[in-house]
């Protein structure tokens, strides 16, 4: 099933991209075509904001990397009023629409602070893709918001380190029970010295997979109805898992 949430799949192409794309394959291959090309851009965005990273500057990023290619980049899926329930394959579903900005500020909290980044490098990243506030090109967007505030706190991830399989496994283990640690204890033995700014963009675009072709094949998002009562659940069932009132 193709992921929809705007329900005019068969009009306007997939996520309404400028193309009318509706092969997959095809889509995948322009996004991070486009994102290819404006990585340099948003990287130079990041580096240049002198105080806090801020949500607003989250969005931002996600508008550089693809707003060439999805007329609605830089929206979250609460601005959107689309995908409030959203989840990726049989295990995972994100926080709901209205308070994604909430969970990803939670994350910018944290890593705005060198000393917190460097301890719980993995809570920060689990933060963003909780929030999972794109309808897509979340990985992309919060890998380089990531990779700014390593680079803030003096060290970066050894991505070319990182096995894409496990470092999935651990992501999904950290979105269903983030007090576990699983993935700040991946992410920990594979810090480095800081890439100076001027080579980061090579960095980031050598990492394996980062282009969906290598390793693990991505789990296909999945919208649910805000009334879905099984969606609604899961949902609450997995608030309680992450240690948080529902």
């Amino acid at each position: 099933m193709v992921f929809d949430p705007f329900g005019d799949y068969a009009t306007k192409g997939y996520l309404r991209n400028i193309e009318g794309l509706m092969d997959l394959d095809d889509v995948k291959y322009q996004e991070h075509a486009f994102f290819e090309s404006n990585v340099g851009d948003a990287l130079d965005y990041l580096h240049r904001i002198k105080g806090p990273i801020t949500y607003a500057d989250f969005l931002k990023v996600h508008q550089i990397l693809f707003g060439e290619f999805y007329p609605w980049a830089g929206r979250d899926r609460r601005m959107l009023g689309v995908g409030r329930l959203v989840g990726k394959g049989p295990r995972v579903q994100f926080e709901a629409a209205e308070l994604c900005q909430r969970a990803v500020q939670w994350g910018l909290d944290m890593g705005n602070v060198a000393q917190t980044m460097v301890d719980k490098p993995g809570t920060v990243m689990g933060a963003f893709a909780w929030g999972h506030p794109f309808l897509d090109g979340n990985g992309r967007a919060m890998l380089l918001v990531h990779a700014e505030l390593c680079s803030r706190a003096g060290f970066t991830i050894n991505w070319a380190a990182s096995r894409k399989d496990f470092y999935l496994e651990q992501l999904t283990h950290e979105l269903q029970d983030p007090a576990a640690n699983l993935l700040n204890d991946y992410l920990r033995p594979l810090i480095v010295p800081a890439v100076p700014h001027g080579d980061l963009l090579q960095y980031l675009l050598s990492i394996p997979g980062l282009d969906g072709q290598e390793g693990v094949a991505p789990a296909v998002d999945v919208v649910y109805q805000s009334d879905d009562p099984a969606a609604n659940q899961r949902y609450l069932e997995l608030k309680r898992s992450r240690g948080e009132v529902v």
